[in-house]
């Protein structure tokens, strides 16, 4: 009897050990978190969400006066929906596993817990799934808050509301997905985009400029609109678009690691030659440079380097970056004069080109050197990459303009999308929102 406990005992004991030795193993085997990832990952996303400010104080200098608190508006309130959107579904049509083309839902809502503080299986595994999450989140933030400056000083509030819930969610998550989503087909297809120049640039100009040619230019353009009423502001908004940058494209690494300090490099060189090459053109064509010029090279540098930013080296960075204040300074100057659209603060001019620009440069530039997991481009040999750049820029200007073109008309028709002349002559200010930026007070003299 005694001999049969003994052995039953000691086999529970062996059966224990063996049991606490597969649970550590398994333990051994489960993603953990890195905690210098982690915070680079959280500090990024605060650097990603300071941009949208910035840019409301960029273009906020560049309208008139009476406009002003209805442009910041656009922008700060873009925070607020799109944030809300994307925790509700956004996340999960963006980067949910379905087919190519978009997400499932199983993320919606995060997935009700599924998307927690243990990692991804999927993306960044070395912090939390909802670290990961809502980096994204402040890209697809600052997204339709780069489109508005195309019809900025001539839409309705409401019928902004109700274009932007459909545009995140029918045009920005979609192509987000297709680039950027482990299933997503372009992805699959190879081509390259390390922080946004398709997802966030291209789509923002081109949906920008569906937008502009649908509800027409501004009364009195080009004659009687003014330029920008408050070039400090440009420079201000200019500035913290920049500063935010090094947490779009660094961070996009999404690891404390030599990777980021390379976009962090590459960032910071293209932008700096785009902002004096503009300059330079400035001085070439109207004799003297401005600080507005500087600032509009300066976006246009960062824009373009965003896709080539984790894939490309200082050297190619710097071709990037002239590369970007040459095509964006003519888009600006020649090309909306020859076609004659009204791209009020110059999204398509920057984003749309800078971004097209700059998906191209990646084809042409991008080295395993730099990115192990990129590929390397034409300079090295490897023609087909910028075939791939080509599908991803083509699909994405598709896209975006022809559905945002369907979007704009569907609001047109429910809410409306124009204010009335009287409105709009008015100001945006006083006609969408009963407010004005500035208070103008009459003193006495002594």
């Amino acid at each position: 009897m005694r001999k049969g406990v003994y052995l039953g005992v000691s086999s529970l004991f062996v059966l224990s050990m063996l049991a606490l030795f597969a649970s550590s193993a398994m333990a051994g085997d489960a993603p953990k978190i890195d905690t210098g990832d982690n915070a680079w990952l959280l500090a990024s996303s605060a650097l990603v969400l300071i941009m949208t400010p910035g840019l409301a104080l960029f273009y906020g200098g560049m309208v008139r006066a009476k406009n002003m608190s209805n442009t910041i508006w656009l922008s700060f309130i873009v925070i607020c929906i799109v944030s809300i959107q994307w925790v509700l579904w956004g996340y999960s049509l963006a980067f949910g596993t379905g087919c190519g083309f978009i997400g499932g839902l199983q993320w919606c809502a995060l997935g009700l817990g599924a998307v927690g503080q243990a990692p991804s299986d999927l993306y960044a595994t070395t912090v939390p799934h909802l670290s990961f999450m809502i980096f994204q989140c402040m890209f697809a933030v600052i997204t339709p808050a780069l489109m508005t400056g195309s019809f900025a000083e001539r839409i309705k509030f409401n019928g902004f509301l109700l274009l932007l819930v459909l545009w995140i969610s029918g045009v920005y998550d979609p192509i987000a997905h297709w680039v950027w989503a482990a299933d997503g087909w372009l992805y699959k297809l190879g081509s390259l985009d390390f922080a946004g120049g398709t997802v966030v640039h291209i789509t923002s100009g081109a949906s920008g400029l569906a937008v502009c040619l649908f509800i027409g230019k501004r009364k009195g353009y080009p004659n009687e609109v003014k330029p920008p009423h408050n070039v400090p502001f440009i420079m201000l908004g200019a500035a913290l678009l920049w500063f935010g940058w090094f947490g779009f494209n660094a961070g996009s690494a999404v690891a404390a690691n030599g990777l980021a300090a390379s976009a962090f490099v590459v960032t910071n060189t293209a932008t700096a030659c785009a902002a004096f090459t503009w300059n330079v053109l400035e001085w070439i064509h109207y004799k003297k440079p401005t600080v507005f010029g500087a600032c509009s090279g300066a976006v246009a540098g960062l824009v373009a380097i965003t896709p080539a930013s984790g894939f490309v080296g200082p050297m190619a960075s710097i071709a990037v970056g002239v590369g970007a204040g040459l095509v964006c300074f003519y888009s600006v100057t020649k090309m909306k004069k020859a076609f004659g659209y009204d791209d009020a603060l110059d999204a398509v001019g920057v984003h749309a080109m800078g971004g097209t620009w700059g998906a191209f440069a990646t084809g042409i530039f991008c080295s395993t050197a730099v990115n192990p997991a990129g590929a390397d481009g034409a300079i090295y040999g490897n023609y087909m990459q910028l075939v791939k750049q080509w599908i991803a820029i083509l699909s994405s200007w598709g896209w975006a303009f022809g559905i945002t073109s369907l979007l704009a008309w569907f609001v047109n028709a429910t809410v409306g999308l124009r204010p009335s002349e009287a409105e709009e002559i008015a100001g945006m200010d006083i006609s969408q929102h009963k407010e004005i930026a500035y208070h103008y007070y009459e003193t006495e003299q002594a």
